[in-house]
């Protein structure tokens, strides 16, 4: 008789009762898993699965997504009906739709007339249906007229656009997930894919299974990432630029690099080069903290390389110096020739799920379809595509989102619509930001969650659908369009972006003279038109036809089977002329350093459990509980030092304000750093810094200096630990 045979519980399957299962592709992060809920009798979803033919994930999902049905009904603080108030934390009252939108109309045009069409303001998201950005696009640049109008990708993929815009002449990220089982040689730099996008991840695992290859993760932090690679280089906060050019400077100067590709596809070979000779590896090696012997080897193994492709996230992004860190990885594999063919890329991995779709087609930073502004065709294009006059776009963009809030405080900005984004969360000097939105006369907040922290501030809420609510694409990282079914109704009275935006835009003449198509598959149709001819060509995808491929790359032209893997294959770029720009990038130190009184660096980034501002995964229950609370990963030397143990409360503190977290003792940060998730409301962001790179106007949220101290009352310090994380 086997021991204990007949007393072990055996594992038990819940049968939820599924009777049909929806398509769709999950709402987190941009890897862009293919998902279907599960309703049951009712019409309620209550599971979720992974497709297995689906070439993105095949089956698999993250914790995030197996349990994203409960984002629809069973999260708490989800709107149902519209909401007002003439004055901001006065008690809000119910309202219909047409009252809310009435007075939204209105309170727009009475600014605008009153201080001009850019005093109001519009702030986006990568969250909603590419067909909702279009059609918002079309709102704030055709009819509203207002020229301060971004997104809060600002925050996390403009630096990767600024940097591909700035070498390659076009955004676009060049490569694929397929990349990684034909590369020799993978570099990360600034990238935690087991928590930050497990599925890419485990493709990269699926490869490695099959064909050995070196990985090297550059980070400051002992990560989950780079405890598994071959080689961990703890990069000094905020000098990847010099790594990186100390890399370039290497493969030149022992002829590893390939002219031949150099010559015939790249142009300011003689400036880079000039600059780069700068940075030799002893010089490098004081600067960036890496042995100018590691420098060389790393350089030798992936120049020699038979294929080689850099990966990066917000290690690079957020950072001042961040787009010239994309500029830097794209100039290390221009000049090794590891663009546009198999394992060879330089692959930014976004952050939010339809990033790339405001990218594309949101008019944020000029017009669909990666048009700009600045360029009388484009303007003209589209004008008369939408049945407007050209003279009602301006000549150039305006403000980026971390510009219109500092605008708000000099007055140049008197109202604000936010849209699926919280800037009291998600924006570095929270105690700033919170006195920047009760400066505004008039703040519209949409969103799905009424209890969303920018909601304390607003005139009026919009809840809005969520997710499969609705329909429409996403496109992921890497430039893979797919779709989302219809699950379920909206909740309550809530509404889809897509009707909200064209509801708004018949309370304006120009809105009521414009066509704005009802339905998702209408606006598709559109985007499909202007796309023709254009590297993001679309015009062969139908709905029907994304469904069955389980997505489709662009560019994919009509009469495609398939789309397009990969960018920049036959050496043509898109700067007039077609060849890419090797850009010279000298390294200027204007970090916030530790000194005596802030002895810290501060890093912060994502762990598996949570998406961005916990909006969603703060009420998902099993999401929640693996990472409930606010916490601060210290050294154990640094603790020793400053009396402060395992498990207990530390005040942390910068130049901006404090905050108040658990203390994790890990060997994973160094001795004179720490690291706090961004995830959870009043914390993190108190202290952080903020400033922006020059060109991508993305905040430096990596590095900056902070003082630690054990919490004299620990009850206390408890008690706002856990207002921090509370909903």
């Amino acid at each position: 008789m086997l021991f204990g045979r007949n007393k072990k519980n055996p594992i038990r399957i819940v049968d939820k009762s599924v009777v049909d299962w929806k398509y769709a592709t999950c709402g987190y992060c941009s890897t862009g898993c293919s998902i279907e809920v599960g309703v049951n009798a009712a019409g309620e979803p209550v599971a979720s699965r992974g497709v297995a033919d689906a070439d993105v994930n095949r089956g698999k999902l993250c914790i995030k997504g197996i349990f994203e049905h409960e984002l629809f009904r069973q999260t708490p603080g989800r709107g149902t009906t519209p909401l007002l108030r003439k004055e901001r934390f006065e008690p809000f009252r119910e309202a219909s739709w047409d009252a809310a939108l009435d007075h939204t109309a209105a309170e727009i045009q009475r600014i605008q007339g009153q201080y001009g069409r850019d005093s109001f303001a519009i702030v986006s998201t990568g969250q909603i249906m590419t067909e909702e950005f279009y059609t918002l696009g079309k709102l704030a640049r055709g009819v509203v007229g207002t020229n301060n109008y971004d997104g809060n990708t600002t925050l996390c993929m403009s630096s990767a656009v600024s940097g591909y815009k700035r070498s390659f002449g076009s955004d676009g990220p060049p490569g694929c997930y397929e990349d990684f089982e034909h590369t020799e040689c993978l570099l990360a730099f600034g990238s935690n894919l087991p928590e930050q996008h497990p599925i890419i991840y485990w493709r990269l695992k699926e490869a490695l299974e099959t064909r050995k290859f070196p990985v090297i993760v550059v980070d400051p932090r002992v990560t989950m990432f780079a405890q598994m690679a071959d080689m961990h280089l703890p990069v000094n906060p905020g000098t990847d630029l010099v790594l990186l050019n100390a890399l370039a400077h290497v493969i030149l100067k022992e002829n590893l690099h390939k002219p031949d590709y150099i010559a015939a596809h790249t142009e300011g070979y003689e400036e880079f080069k000039a600059l780069v000779e700068q940075y030799d590896p002893t010089t490098a090696a004081g600067i960036c903290g890496i042995d100018e012997d590691r420098i060389r080897h790393v350089a030798r193994v992936y120049a020699k390389a038979g294929a080689a492709m850099t990966i990066w996230t917000m290690g690079i992004n957020q950072s001042t110096h961040g787009s010239d860190g994309v500029v830097a990885i794209n100039n290390l594999n221009l000049i090794t020739g590891n663009i546009g063919k198999p394992g060879g890329s330089s692959l930014s991995i976004t952050g939010q799920c339809n990033a790339m779709g405001t990218r594309e087609w949101s008019s944020c930073s000029g017009l669909p379809g990666y048009r700009a502004l600045e360029k009388e065709k484009d303007r003209e294009e589209i004008a008369k595509f939408w049945g407007i006059d050209p003279e009602f776009f301006p000549r150039k963009r305006g403000l980026f989102m971390t510009d219109i809030l500092p605008a708000i405080e000099t007055g140049q900005v008197k109202g604000l619509w936010l849209i699926a984004t919280n800037p009291m969360t998600s924006m570095p000097n929270t105690a700033r930001i919170r006195k920047t939105l009760e400066k505004l006369e008039f703040l519209v907040v949409q969103d799905a969650y009424r209890d969303v922290e920018s909601n304390e501030y607003s005139h009026v809420y919009l809840p809005a659908a969520v997710w499969a609510e609705k329909e429409g694409c996403f496109t992921n990282t890497e430039r893979r369009v797919n779709l989302i079914r219809n699950v379920c109704a909206p909740h309550g009275d809530s509404k889809p972006d897509l009707w909200i935006f064209n509801a708004v835009a018949q309370r304006f003449p120009q809105g009521r003279s414009m066509r704005f198509p009802e339905n998702a598959e209408g606006v598709f149709s559109e985007m499909k038109q202007l796309s023709k001819g254009r590297m993001l060509d679309i015009s062969g995808m139908t709905y029907d036809k994304i469904e069955k491929a389980r997505g489709l790359q662009w560019p994919c032209p009509d009469g495609a089977d398939k789309g397009s893997p990969r960018l920049y294959t036959d050496g043509a770029f898109r700067h007039p002329g077609g060849k890419a720009k090797l850009i010279p990038l000298p390294f200027i130190d204007n970090n916030e350093r530790p000194d005596e009184e802030y002895p810290f660096w501060l890093n912060t980034g994502r762990v598996v459990e949570h998406f961005h501002t916990r909006t969603r995964t703060g009420k998902v229950g099993n999401a929640n509980k693996f990472s409930p609370t606010p916490y601060m990963e210290m050294n154990p030397d640094a603790g020793a030092r400053l009396g402060i143990r395992h498990g207990e409360y530390a005040r942390l503190t910068s130049r901006r304000g404090e905050t108040v977290v658990m203390v994790q003792l890990t060997q994973r940060v160094a001795p004179n750093a720490v690291f706090i998730p961004f995830h959870f409301h009043d914390c993190v962001n108190r202290v952080t810094l903020g400033l922006l790179d020059p060109h991508s106007r993305q905040p430096a949220y990596k590095q900056c200096a902070v003082r630690v101290e054990r919490a004299a009352d620990q009850m206390e310090a408890a008690r706002q630990n856990v207002a921090a994380r509370s909903y």
